[in-house]
């Protein structure tokens, strides 16, 4: 089988980091060969991005954010995915170009065009094959994770996880045939069947 990429998209919350970790389980038991990773913390380089957010004199504008994102995604693209994918993995990557286009194009006001074309130059054109999209109630989301130590981005209002949300639908509506919703507003369960659905539906027509 070719290599594939599947990425793992949602708001705060949302669960899509431990439906990717039952996904990985659950996909080497069945003897694909997996490789499971995350942006921005994908590399040495993209764990540097993310300690500078936390640092309290660092406030990188909106484009400077993604910046700092792209730069982070090169990295990992070179690295990483694209060896995995030449090696015939399915490579499962917990946020990738969505994300900047959620976060920083529809989440900050970042010029959305500009979102894509800079994607398109750090991956050099190595895009999703499958994207599942993790949708709910960004206060919902908010309050599944109320207790731990907010980052960067959890610490933002509530009027910018709408945004960030009705971003990532847009991003749906936009490409319906790579991206699929999830709807995580239910129990872990519920939510994995329809993981384990839709990717094993993929895989069979990869």
């Amino acid at each position: 089988m070719r290599g594939v990429l599947i990425t793992f998209e949602g708001v705060e919350g949302s669960g899509k980091s431990t439906q990717m970790a039952r996904l990985q389980r659950s996909l080497k038991r069945q003897g694909y060969r997996v490789e499971q990773t995350a942006e921005p913390d994908g590399t040495a380089l993209g764990q540097a991005v993310r300690r500078l957010f936390e640092q309290p004199r660092i406030h990188p504008t909106p484009l400077g954010e993604v910046f700092l994102f792209m730069a982070a995604r090169q990295q990992h693209v070179t690295e990483k995915i694209r060896p995995w994918l030449r090696r015939g993995r399915v490579v499962l990557c917990d946020r990738y170009t969505d994300a900047t286009l959620a976060y920083q194009g529809y989440g900050r006001g970042v010029d959305h065009d500009l979102v894509r074309e800079l994607n398109l130059r750090a991956t050099g054109g190595v895009l999703p094959d499958l994207t599942l999209l993790f949708d709910l109630a960004p206060a919902a989301g908010l309050r599944r994770i109320r207790g731990r130590r907010y980052d960067h981005f959890e610490r933002e209002t509530l009027a910018f996880h709408r945004r960030v949300r009705r971003g990532y639908l847009e991003i749906l509506r936009a490409e319906p045939k790579r991206v699929r919703l999830i709807a995580a507003a239910r129990p872990v369960e519920a939510v994995a069947g329809d993981v384990a659905t839709v990717v094993e539906e993929f895989l069979r027509g990869a």
